[in-house]
């Protein structure tokens, strides 16, 4: 061991200070892949991490959670609340009543406000028990001001604001949205709860405020000392009078579910951030590679001087390890550095949307950090076991005569044939806990096969093209080492590939998606208009249009047809996140107002037709021609009169759905209301008769609610969001380029470090080819006919390179497409091939490829040819 770092001090340094810049490519390569990864891990955790104090500090420290099981519309009855009070192993019983609504942030002159400054501030309103709330929930505890009455925790009409509501709502008066309704309510004192704006209420005066009867969504249970948890919640269950659907769960599910809806965002945006490690592995492969071949001589030198194979094997493995580790210190550093920044500015959303508003602290973590320095450190050690075999296979005696070198023309055409296989045989397993980790290995594979195929195909490809160049002589001697060195081709261009078959995959990904987009938002936005009261799946139950204000808008001047919308979400299953009930008017066929991908089905008499997402089917199991008894459950909660005949919805067709991840249903909006009673409506989508003015008609619809509500200040107009399809559609595809702008960086940096290798690596080799350049000197080529020779093998080179990134990006594509995508966010989407865009990506990398190998050439060209020759002699 003595020995190797007594080499690796001299031996190898001497090659480090010669060659700075091409190993410095390695270094920086994995530096990169190692910051980007490390510092989305950051971002991401963090955020996390802030939203679970958030959930602690606003949930407490219950031993169990008594909820409903007909979903989150749903209430725990009365009586049950009364059964745990009186429980005899139930110490503390604390109700709890949570729904979101919004308040008017302070605006002196409404009506001159900017139309794109925000109006409403999302406000989660918790209403709890003031004497039972301490004991479970201590950050819920109302603190009056010093000037408030003690006795306010309890008067209606009064709320205690955190820290986050207090910053953005000031004043002791806030105005809250009931409906299309303002009320005032008082702001009397304070709660230590962090997180979301959050605004705390005595139960009793949320349920008066809000209309809400008797309405609790959840009980906190403290058992008593030395219950059994589990026993407990089997004794309940157990007794013949427990409601099936009630459920006795473990705090915390709310963490869950958000890490859930998280989960395949964050592990998917974490596998594009290798991306660049990936590549980064390449390109120490190609490094080393021609190092060692550049180096064989003096390594057969140590061979003859004693040092073993095995010792060289050692040595080269070692300069990959000091490399990786330089690389990953300093991206560790990077990625910290760009982690606070990004947390600085960004907050903790990455495009995804699940964390957006937050702005958490950042959270260090060494075993992240040792963990993500240890991929670097593998990916470099990855990248220089072949030529580290190359080194250890040095035979020393040839070597020296020049009769042999290091071996890197090796035919691997069958191991790069069954890791392809292997690769499309992984495409097909389905996904592990909700993450496409088979797909992932494809990729890899598919990635590693195609390149350990780039001497075959250097090979095939040249010996087609040889017979074409015969009787020109310099493109002739350029196609013929080119032929002869295919093992050399194809290291010099081995990151290249990486890199733009990976960029490849992307831009076809994420040019499908934004294509699938388009025409899913084209057919989902078939109005001229579209209102709604309610911008957040929270606040569904307490921002509504009522009926009055539909059918009055229904009768304005200009309006041709209008088609109501009620949303609402329930929780199929507990341990998913919650899915979406959309209602409308589906009375003309489905087809032209639902982008269905099976179906419509006929629907049995005596059922109700609905239709789901494509993520219902995946998560719920809910297939077209099948009923769906959740459902069936949801309702007969809703239903005022209890239902001797319970309803039976049949399940009509499957649709694609790019807004909502965890599943969607669409029904008949009659059939909703009829069954539930529920008149609600959150969205209005509103055709106009020709000719109509549509800001007049905005207008028109302002004022009419601001004479319903009865605020001619304007404050019922501020309540309404509006926007045309053309709008709509423009912001969201705005929002779908700002979600993937961290994909483009990721293919820059990935090419940037591919195309960086290339230059590195030509310039490497035409530098150890300053005799072959003499000699073709002295037999009369030109200085400019040599560097024509060596720009052409570039070209070849990089041209061959360019074809095979392309041909094995489109590959990956197909599996990011059909098989990551549906696997990791439940949604199908059509390929589309950008073709002027990945012609001016390969064309990017074959001209500078060229350029590269042209201006390595005029640098070893310019020497004085005869002292080239001179050293064979």
């Amino acid at each position: 061991m003595k020995t190797l770092a007594s080499l690796l001090c001299s031996f190898s340094w001497q090659e480090l200070r010669h060659h700075p810049w091409r190993n410095a490519a390695a270094m920086v390569s994995v530096m990169l892949g190692v910051a980007l990864a490390f510092s989305v891990h950051l971002i991401n955790a963090s955020a996390l991490d802030e939203f679970a104090q958030a959930v602690r500090s606003v949930g407490g420290q219950p031993d169990l959670e008594l909820r409903a099981g007909a979903g989150l519309t749903g209430g725990v009855d009365e009586v049950l609340l009364a059964r745990m009070i009186h429980h005899s192993d139930v110490a503390v019983a604390s109700p709890v009543l949570e729904l979101s609504t919004y308040a008017l942030l302070p605006q002196p002159n409404a009506t001159a406000a900017p139309a794109d400054q925000p109006q409403r501030v999302l406000l989660r309103i918790m209403g709890v028990d003031p004497l039972q709330v301490a004991q479970l929930s201590p950050d819920l505890l109302p603190l009056p001001d010093t000037s408030a009455n003690r006795l306010d925790i309890f008067a209606p009409a009064t709320v205690f604001l955190n820290a986050a509501a207090r910053s953005r709502l000031t004043g002791n008066t806030l105005q809250l949205q009931r409906g299309m309704q303002v009320a005032a309510v008082q702001v009397a004192g304070s709660v230590r709860a962090s997180g979301a704006p959050l605004a705390v209420m005595d139960i009793a005066a949320v349920q008066d405020f809000f209309d809400l009867d008797n309405r609790i969504t959840r009980v906190d249970l403290r058992l008593r000392a030395g219950v059994d948890r589990a026993a407990f919640v089997r004794s309940l269950q157990a007794n013949a009078d427990w409601p099936a659907q009630a459920r006795l769960v473990e705090p915390g599910d709310a963490l869950t579910r958000m890490s859930t809806l998280s989960r395949a965002y964050r592990v998917n945006l974490t596998v594009l951030a290798l991306v660049a490690l990936f590549t980064g592995g390449f390109l120490v492969f190609s490094v080393l590679a021609l190092s060692v071949s550049r180096r064989a001589p003096q390594l057969a030198l140590l061979g003859v001087l004693g040092l073993t194979s095995t010792q060289r094997l050692q040595l080269v493995l070692l300069e990959a390890l000091v490399l990786g580790l330089v690389g990953s210190v300093l991206g560790i550093a990077l990625g910290g550095g760009l982690a606070a920044l990004a947390l600085r500015l960004l907050g903790g959303d990455l495009g995804g949307g699940f964390f957006s508003g937050a702005a958490p602290a950042l959270q260090w973590s060494w075993p992240a950090a040792l963990a993500f320095a240890a991929l670097g450190v593998l990916a470099a050690l990855v990248g220089a076991w072949w030529p580290a075999r190359w080194a250890q296979g040095l035979p020393p005696a040839q070597t020296l005569k020049g009769l042999g070198t290091a071996q890197v023309n090796h035919n691997h055409g069958v191991l790069a044939l069954a890791l392809l296989l292997a690769g499309g045989m992984m495409a097909l397993l389905p996904p592990v806990a909700g993450i496409p980790l088979a797909a992932y290995v494809s990729v890899g594979l598919i990635l590693v096969g195609g390149i350990a195929g780039l001497p075959w195909l250097v090979g095939v490809v040249l010996d087609r093209i040889a017979p074409l160049v015969a009787h020109r002589a310099l493109p002739l001697l350029a196609v013929e080492r080119a032929r002869r060195v295919r093992g050399s081709a194809a290291v010099a261009v081995s990151g290249v590939v990486a890199a733009l078959s990976l960029a490849v995959a992307l831009t076809v990904m994420v040019a499908s998606f934004r294509h699938s987009v388009t025409q899913w938002l084209d057919s989902v936005l078939p109005a001229d208009l579209y209102v709604r009261t309610a911008t957040h799946t929270s606040a569904l139950d307490a921002a509504y249009f009522d009926p009055a204000f539909v059918q009055a808008a229904q009768r304005l001047p200009g309006v041709q047809r209008l088609s109501p919308q009620r949303n609402q979400q329930f929780l199929p299953d507990p341990n998913l996140p919650a899915v979406v009930l959309i209602a409308r008017p589906l009375t003309g066929p489905v087809s032209s107002s639902l982008p269905l991908t099976v179906g419509p089905l006929p629907i049995p008499p005596g059922q109700i037709g609905i239709y789901v997402s494509e993520a219902m089917v995946d998560l719920h199991g809910a297939r077209p021609g099948t009923t769906l008894p959740s459902l069936s459950d949801h309702f007969r909660a809703l239903a005022l009169v209890e239902s001797t005949q319970p309803t039976t919805f049949f399940i009509a067709g499957v649709w694609r759905d790019y807004s909502r991840q965890f599943g969607t249903i669409a029904m008949d909006l009659a059939d909703f209301q009829r069954l539930s009673g529920d008149n609600r409506v959150n969205d209005l989508a509103i055709w106009l008769e020709p000719g109509v003015d549509v800001n007049a008609l905005e207008q028109a619809l302002r004022d009419l609610a601001n004479r319903q509500a009865g605020t001619p200040g304007g404050n019922a107009a501020r309540l309404m969001e509006f926007g045309s399809a053309r709008q709509i559609r423009a912001t969201s595809l705005r929002i779908f380029d700002r979600s993937f702008a961290v994909t483009y960086w990721l293919q820059a940096v990935a090419i940037g470090i591919g195309l960086f290798g290339v230059a590195a690596s030509f310039s490497a080799q035409v530098l150890a080819r300053r005799k072959e350049f003499g000699l073709l000197v002295h037999l009369g080529l030109t200085r400019r006919q040599v560097l024509r020779v060596v720009a052409a093998e570039g070209l070849a080179w990089t041209s061959l390179g360019a074809l095979a990134g392309v041909g094995l990006g489109l590959a990956v594509a197909v599996v990011l497409v059909h098989v990551v995508n549906p696997q990791s966010f439940h949604w199908t989407m059509e390929l589309t091939v950008p073709v002027l865009r990945l012609l001016a990506l390969a064309a990017a990398v074959v001209a500078a490829g060229t350029l590269s190998a042209w201006l390595a050439g005029r640098a070893a060209a310019g020497r004085d040819a005869v002292l080239a020759v001179k050293e064979d002699w």
